[in-house]
């Protein structure tokens, strides 16, 4: 349907739409149409026009559209920056929503339990982080500390960058956790190679690796579960 939304009839309008029957009603373009509030004058598009071009953009996948930056966003013709800043600012609150807030004194039981926490967080990135959780002597959270951010090496990922915080904290152990945007959660060479040198290094500060987990897309590794920690 051509023109603006204000144009179009009550029952057709996303905000009216949503009043009437609910939100889940509305299409994945209804809902980014309510975000983005107006569509690009220049081309006459409609704000729903606009939400199904940012859809399509990014392939029909609402998960490559969260992941965008806002470069990526405001390349989009339409979509300036206020635009952009909406969109990234609803998905980012969707994936808070997703995600509990990591608390001193919680305590991860099971690789499994390491993957639905952190995969809320991961499963959109297209960085790849090193985080350590530092334990207490009943492997309680102390903190968690953000190592690294980008590919993996040696020489970001040493154990001092690892062992002093822990030090510090008077970590007992620590679990290894980072992420493979390509959804691929099986470890590299050099994955496993730095897992043993952490693991060698906290052998002889007293300070135990516990597992290195790697979050993938809806899937995990567990060194432990693997047999190489």
């Amino acid at each position: 349907m051509s023109g603006g939304i204000k144009e179009w009839p009550d029952d057709e309008r996303p905000r009216e739409k949503m009043l009437k029957s609910g939100a889940a009603v509305l299409s994945d373009a209804e809902l980014l149409a309510l975000v983005i509030r107006s569509g690009d004058s220049g081309s006459r598009q409609s704000a729903i026009d606009l939400g199904r071009e940012l859809i399509k953009h990014f392939g029909g996948n609402l998960r490559e559209l969260a992941g965008a930056d806002l470069g990526e966003l405001c390349a989009i013709r339409g979509v300036g920056l206020a635009k952009a800043t909406s969109v990234k600012a609803a998905f980012t609150l969707a994936s808070r929503l997703q995600s509990r807030k990591l608390e001193r004194f919680d305590r991860f039981t099971s690789p499994q339990q390491v993957f639905d926490y952190f995969n809320h967080e991961f499963r959109d990135s297209r960085k790849e982080y090193f985080l350590a959780l530092l334990l207490d002597g009943k492997n309680r959270i102390i903190r968690r500390v953000q190592i690294s951010e980008g590919s993996l090496n040696q020489s970001i990922v040493h154990p001092r960058e690892v062992f002093n915080p822990a030090v510090k904290e008077s970590a007992a152990a620590v679990i290894l956790v980072h992420n493979h945007p390509t959804g691929d959660p099986a470890p590299s060479c050099e994955d496993i190679a730095i897992t043993r040198r952490l693991k060698e290094a906290g052998e002889i500060m007293g300070i135990k690796v516990l597992d290195h987990i790697i979050v993938g897309d809806g899937e995990y590794v567990s060194f432990v579960e693997r047999g190489v920690l």
